[in-house]
C-alpha cells in the first residue's frame, strides 16, 4: 500500500446516484444528507452510459454538477469507475468482448458485468474512462478515493479469456510436460500437446479435470487483478494521489485471492450484506469484518451494507433500525473506518428496485431514515475512534483461522467423497465457535507470520503445497497449537493425492494415517467418547502415534479414534477426523481455547447475548458493546460511554438490542450482570 488512508472521522454515507432523478430531487437529497450526518458518498459507479453517451465522447456537465453540489454542502466523495456496466453502444461496437459461458452460450446486453475481461477493446475502454475521470476530478479537495469498478468477480470462458489463460499457464507451468504433469492428464486421455488446444474449463460430457479447473479460477483472479491495475495506473498516471480501492463482494460473489490484492490496495474495502433474518446474522458481519481487516491488515472500510433489507432465502426480510446500528458498530469495532450503504435512495424503478435504501420508496417519514438519521448522529460522536494505533494491530488476538482461496476453489472441484464439502462453511463455522467463545479472531494466509497466535484452525484444507506444511511445523515446533479438520493435507497443490494415507501432507505432523473416509448419510449423526455429537464425516485410522482424545462410541468404528493430539517441539496438533455439529463444535472450541489461555475480550459477557469487541486507537482503547439478546444487562468497569456520554466506573445498562462504546480506562475489568 502506497498512499495512506487516513480519513479524520468516521466516514457514513453511501451510494448515490443522481442521474436516476430529476435535479428537483438533488435539493432534497442535499438537505435529507446534511439532516443524516452524510459526510462521504460513492458517485459514478453505474454511470458510464451517462458520462460516455458515444464511444470516446464524454458528457460530464451532469458529474460537474453533482460533485459542485456535493462542495457545496461539505460532503466528500469516492469516485468510482463505471466500468461494471458497459453502455449499450459497447454491447453493439465489440459484440466480440460480451461474456461467454462455460455452456458456450455468449451473454447479451440487458444488465450489468456484461462484459469479457480478457476483451482488449474492454480494457482499452476501461482504461480510457478511469483517464478521463482521473484527469478531470483527481485533485478535487472532497475526493476521498478512488472506487475502481465494482465487485470483481465476473468469469469469462469465452476465445479472449482462453488466449490469456494459455499465456498464464506458460507463466505458470513453463512447459507442457510440466503442465501435463500437473494436471494428471495420462487420465482419460488428456494430454496436451500443443498449447493451442488448452480451453477454459466448459461445460463437457461427466467430470472436468479438478486441476484445470482450480488453475483457471486462479487465472480469472489474476486476470481480474491486471485489469483493476491497469485502471489504477491510469488514475496514478493522471496525477491523483488520492487513495485507490476495489469494493470486494462477500462471501456469495467470492471469484478473487484477496491476499494477493492488498499490496495493490491503498485500502480494503468490502460490500457485505446479511445472509438470514436469524441470529446468526451477527456472526455473519463479524465474520466478514474480521475477514476483510485481515485481508488489509489493518484499518478497512465497509464500501457497501443494506440499510434494512436481508435476503433470507426467497424473501426480503426485514432488517431493523437496531440491527442496522449494531451491525455498523460492530463493522466498526473490527476496523472499519466507514459505515457506507448500498445505496442512498431507493430506485423507484430497475433490476434493483427492491433493493433497500437509506431513503426508502416511504421517504424519511420512515423507521429506514430515522434510523439512519441516529446511525449518523452516533457516528459523528465516535469521531476519535478513526485514528489508528501508531504500532501494532487495530484488534489484538490470540487465535487465527487460516483463510485460503485455494482451498476454496479445491472443494468446488467435482466428485469428491461427499458432495456437501463446502469450505466457506466450515471457515465459517470455526470462526462461529470463536465468536460463542467470546474470543477476538484474526484470518491468515498461508506463510504468513503467526508467532503471536496461541492457537491456529485449519479447516478443511484438502490441498496443500510443500511450504505450507513446512510453515505449520515450525508453528507448532516453536510452541503454538495446531488444529487440523477433516479432509485437510490430503492432495497437493495440483489436486494430485498424497499417497500412503491421509491426511497425505500432514502425517507426520499429526502422528496419524487415515485409511478411509467413511462419509455418514444424510441426517445421520454419531456420537463421542466426550458427548459430542458428529456428522456428516468419520475417517478410519491407524492406531495413532499421537494421544487420543476422544473415541467414536457407536456405528461401525466404535472404539477407534476421532480426535488426537500430538506434541510436537514446543507445542502440538490437534487432529479431528470428524464433523462436529455446531454446538458441539462450540463446546470444544471453547476448552481448548481455555486450554491454552485464549481468553474471552470480556469473559463475563460470554453466554449474556452480549458481544464484546476491543478496537486499538490512537491514544486508548474503545469497548463496543453490543447487546444481541434479550434481557438488560448492567455493564460496569473503568471508562466512559460515548454514546451516553456517561461514566461506566459504577455500571451502564445496555438495553436489548441496545449498544455501548466505551473508551477504557487503565487496567480495564469488566463485570456484566444480568437485569
Amino acid at each position: 500500500m502506497t498512499v495512506p488512508f487516513a480519513p479524520a472521522r468516521l466516514l457514513f454515507g453511501g451510494d448515490y446516484n443522481p442521474e436516476q432523478w430529476p435535479r428537483d430531487v438533488w435539493a432534497e437529497d442535499m438537505a435529507l444528507m446534511r439532516r443524516a450526518g452524510v459526510n462521504t458518498v460513492t458517485i459514478g459507479v453505474f454511470s458510464w452510459a451517462t458520462l460516455e453517451p458515444r464511444e470516446g465522447e464524454f458528457e460530464p456537465g451532469w458529474l460537474d454538477d453533482v460533485v459542485a453540489l456535493l462542495d457545496a454542502h461539505e460532503i466528500g466523495f469516492f469516485l468510482a469507475t463505471p466500468t461494471a456496466s458497459p453502455p449499450p453502444w459497447f454491447t453493439r461496437a465489440y459484440p466480440d468482448a460480451m461474456p461467454v459461458r462455460a455452456d458456450g452460450a455468449r451473454l447479451w446486453h440487458g444488465s450489468r458485468d456484461t462484459y469479457a475481461i480478457s476483451a482488449p477493446a474492454y480494457r482499452d475502454a476501461a482504461r480510457r474512462v478511469a483517464r478521463f475521470l482521473a484527469e478531470r476530478y483527481g485533485a478535487h479537495p472532497r475526493l476521498r478515493g478512488w472506487h475502481v469498478h465494482n465487485e470483481y468477480g465476473s468469469v469469462d470462458h469465452g476465445p479472449h479469456a482462453a488466449a490469456a489463460f494459455r499465456r498464464w499457464l506458460r507463466d505458470r507451468h513453463g512447459s507442457l510436460e510440466a503442465l501435463n504433469d500437473a494436471w494428471y492428464t495420462a487420465f482419460w486421455s488428456q494430454r496436451y500437446d500443443d498449447w493451442d488446444e488448452i480451453e477454459p474449463p466448459r461445460a463437457t460430457q461427466y467430470l472436468a479435470n479438478p486441476a484445470h479447473a482450480v488453475d483457471f479460477k486462479r487465472f480469472c483472479s489474476d486476470e481480474m487483478l491486471a485489469a483493476f491495475t491497469e485502471q489504477r495506473d491510469e488514475i496514478r498516471g493522471a496525477g491523483s494521489t488520492a487513495p485507490v480501492t476495489t469494493n470486494f463482494m462477500h462471501p456469495t460473489w467470492d471469484h478473487l485471492n484477496q491476499w494477493d490484492w492488498r499490496e495493490h490496495l491503498d485500502v480494503v474495502s468490502v460490500d457485505h450484506y446479511l445472509d438470514t433474518a436469524g441470529p446468526d446474522g451477527e456472526a455473519h458481519a463479524a465474520y466478514a469484518a474480521d475477514l476483510t481487516r485481515s485481508w488489509g491488515g489493518g484499518p478497512w472500510l465497509v464500501m457497501e451494507q443494506a440499510a434494512a433489507g436481508i435476503r433470507d432465502g426467497a424473501r426480503h426480510a426485514f432488517k431493523d433500525p437496531d440491527r442496522v446500528i449494531r451491525n455498523s458498530l460492530g463493522y466498526v469495532a473490527r476496523g472499519s473506518q466507514s459505515a457506507l450503504f448500498f445505496q442512498w435512495r431507493a430506485s423507484a424503478g430497475g433490476s434493483e428496485t427492491w433493493h433497500s435504501a437509506m431513503v426508502p420508496h416511504a421517504g424519511p417519514r420512515s423507521r429506514t431514515f430515522e434510523g439512519v438519521v441516529e446511525l449518523g448522529a452516533l457516528l459523528g460522536r465516535l469521531h476519535e475512534i478513526a485514528a489508528p494505533p501508531a504500532d501494532g494491530p487495530v484488534v489484538e488476538s490470540d487465535v487465527a483461522v487460516l483463510w485460503d482461496a485455494n482451498g476454496r476453489w479445491s472443494l468446488q472441484t467435482p466428485h469428491l467423497p461427499h458432495d456437501d464439502l463446502d469450505y466457506t462453511s466450515e471457515v465459517r463455522a470455526a470462526h462461529r465457535a470463536l465468536w460463542r467463545a467470546g474470543a477476538a479472531v484474526d484470518f491468515v494466509r498461508p506463510g504468513a507470520d503467526v508467532a503471536r497466535y496461541r492457537v491456529l484452525f485449519v479447516p478443511t484444507l484438502m490441498a496443500m503445497d510443500a511450504d505450507t506444511v513446512a510453515w505449520l511445523t515450525r508453528y507448532v515446533e516453536a510452541g503454538g497449537h495446531l488444529v487440523v479438520e477433516r479432509f485437510t493435507g490430503v492432495a497437493d497443490e495440483h489436486q494430485r493425492v498424497v499417497p500412503g494415507g491421509y491426511p497425505g501432507r500432514l502425517r507426520d505432523l499429526l502422528g496419524v494415517r487415515v485409511t478411509e473416509h467413511v462419509p455418514l448419510v444424510p441426517d445421520e449423526t454419531q456420537e463421542l467418547s466426550d458427548g459430542s455429537i458428529v456428522d456428516q464425516w468419520t475417517e478410519r485410522m491407524d492406531p495413532p502415534e499421537a494421544d487420543v482424545v476422544a473415541t467414536y462410541a457407536e456405528g461401525t468404528l466404535a472404539g477407534l479414534p476421532a480426535v488426537t493430539r500430538r506434541r510436537v517441539g514446543d507445542g502440538s496438533a490437534t487432529y479431528v477426523s470428524t464433523r462436529m455439529v455446531q454446538a458441539s463444535w462450540d463446546v470444544f472450541v471453547a476448552a481448548l481455547l481455555a486450554e491454552h489461555g485464549v481468553r474471552p475480550v470480556v469473559p463475563e459477557a460470554v453466554g449474556t447475548g452480549l458481544e464484546a469487541i476491543r478496537r486499538r486507537g490512537a491514544g486508548a482503547t474503545y469497548l463496543f458493546l453490543l447487546n444481541h439478546g434479550e434481557r438488560k444487562l448492567r455493564v460496569a468497569g473503568p471508562g466512559h460511554d460515548l454514546v451516553t456520554d456517561a461514566a461506566t466506573d459504577h455500571g451502564i445498562v445496555v438495553a436489548p438490542g441496545g449498544y455501548a462504546v466505551v473508551r477504557e480506562g487503565a487496567d480495564a475489568a469488566w463485570s456484566v450482570t444480568p437485569l
